[in-house]
């Protein structure tokens, strides 16, 4: 069987491109296709996998400038050449989904939101601190582009959505159903170590939108330890409003993270992500979550069993949730044990069930022996 990958770009190593990194540790012969390509992500999440990029590889300043491209990519994603292939399976954020296949090939999309910036431009602009000049130039923008993503979205056969939320999302900008197939989290980088420590933790990048601000807040007013992991542009307003409980640590090497998710009395998640790894990171620890009610916490927070929730975006309910999670007794390893469940290899065999489902008949014919028997166990 013909296999290939299709990635809107590979400038950055996020979550997405760790979707990507998998799929093609089940497909390792599979070319990954994509607009852009930066060689040092490729090399640390995709060693030796066959990059086929598109003609703006050849545009200056990619690497810093790749969102202001943004009218390039629905053309420079149709000229990816996918001739020949049985299956093609993209990872969208906004452009993959619209890749060119033959009338032949089955076309499954891994979508983890459709287009952001096309759909809620306010928004993203506000999420991406864009200035007044770029902002009032959006709404012709964003026009072209949800006009080619309403266009393009008949292109796959079957959806697949990283989460209720955004399966909700796909349902509404595109009208068509999604599978959720939660993405893979890499749960054996972070391990029970010990009993927990005095302190609350965040890892995350300080941008507006995962409001930060409500936990520095909320733990400057309760005089309790916050450590915050992770660096941005709201970090010099955050350390204005952080009293002396709240430290910020900046990035981290992945094993210091690890070590700082052992010894913490427990996470907050304050924003409201598609996904969010963080509060599994937790549990993987063996740590319990304070997270905000909404988004993909939906999916990966089972309240009074790996975590709380608190419902309104505010410090005052923030602080109401974090006195609740102190007053529980967490166990370890059933926080360990939910994390488990979204190992690697129970999401690489749901993508081959999917394809399974897909292929029909042929399956057996188009899967290598391997792969069609851990698609049917």
């Amino acid at each position: 069987m013909r296999v290939a990958l299709v990635h809107d770009y590979l400038i950055q190593a996020g979550g997405a491109e760790r979707v990507v990194a998998a799929l093609h540790r089940l497909f390792p012969e599979a070319p990954v296709f994509t607009t852009i390509a930066d060689p040092e992500v490729v090399g640390s999440l995709l060693p030796g996998a066959e990059i086929r990029t598109s003609w703006m590889q050849r545009l200056p300043g990619l690497r810093r400038h790749f969102r202001k491209y943004a009218l390039f990519y629905p053309a420079a994603i149709e000229s990816l050449d996918l001739s020949g292939y049985d299956l093609v399976l993209s990872s969208s954020s906004a452009f993959a989904k619209g890749a060119v296949t033959d009338r032949e090939t089955c076309h499954i999309c891994y979508c983890h939101t459709p287009m952001r910036f096309g759909w809620n431009a306010e928004a993203y602009a506000e999420r991406e601190a864009w200035g007044p000049v770029v902002r009032r130039l959006l709404p012709r923008l964003t026009e072209r582009l949800r006009r080619w993503d309403i266009e393009t979205c008949g292109r796959p056969d079957l959806y697949l959505a990283n989460s209720s939320v955004v399966a909700a999302r796909i349902a509404r900008c595109y009208g068509r159903p999604a599978r959720v197939v939660p993405p893979p989290v890499e749960v054996d980088r972070v391990r029970p170590s010990g009993p927990p420590g005095d302190y609350f933790l965040i890892v995350s990048r300080l941008v507006g939108y995962k409001r930060v601000d409500l936990a520095v807040e909320a733990f400057t007013r309760l005089g309790r330890p916050l450590l915050v992991i992770g660096d941005g542009p709201a970090r010099r307003l955050l350390e204005r409003i952080a009293g002396p409980s709240v430290r910020f640590l900046g990035r981290l090497p992945d094993p210091e993270v690890a070590r700082y998710y052992a010894g913490c009395r427990g996470v907050v998640f304050p924003g409201e992500e598609d996904f969010g790894i963080v509060p599994l990171e937790a549990n993987a620890a063996g740590r319990p979550v304070v997270a905000f009610q909404a988004g993909g916490a939906l999916d990966t927070v089972v309240a009074g069993q790996t975590g709380v929730f608190f419902q309104s975006q505010t410090a005052n309910a923030l602080c109401q949730a974090v006195a609740e999670c102190e007053s529980r007794v967490w166990r370890s390893g059933v926080l360990r044990r939910h994390a488990e469940g979204f190992r690697e290899e129970i999401f690489r065999n749901r993508i081959l069930e999917v394809v399974r489902s897909a292929l029909g008949s042929g399956a057996r014919e188009l899967l290598p022996e391997a792969l069609s028997a851990t698609a049917s166990q």
